[in-house]
């Protein structure tokens, strides 16, 4: 279970890698796209910029429906929540760090003050 978490986990990291796929994701915030709409602010042509749904969808990032030749792309959140869980896990690792290094810079301040005034 834990490993298949993990293997999810990598696949979201590494599609959120690429800044082409975060911006798709984040024009799919907005509302259902077809890939065409998703390809036209890069550029890019139809088979690339399927190539980044497929990376995306198979990251579980986003949902695909098919109707006829036209592809609709549509954001799913929960691959993203729980990438958001991760972070915030270290989030308030990081931040329980940083304030402990606080208090110590603070009360080493505090000493040398003291220091100082003798």
């Amino acid at each position: 279970m834990v490993e298949q978490n993990a293997a999810a986990l990598d696949r979201v990291f590494h599609a959120l890698a690429d800044p082409t796929r975060r911006a798709m994701l984040r024009q799919l915030a907005d509302g259902e796209c077809r890939v065409g709409e998703l390809a036209a602010p890069f550029d890019m042509s139809f088979a690339a910029a399927a190539k980044h749904v497929k990376v995306l969808e198979g990251a579980g990032l986003l949902s695909r429906t098919i109707e006829g030749r036209t592809h609709h792309c549509r954001l799913e959140a929960r691959a993203l929540a729980e990438a958001d869980r991760w972070i915030a896990y270290y989030q308030r690792f990081w931040t329980g760090r940083l304030d402990a290094l606080e208090t110590a810079l603070l009360h080493h301040a505090r000493k040398a003050k003291k220091r100082s005034r003798k």
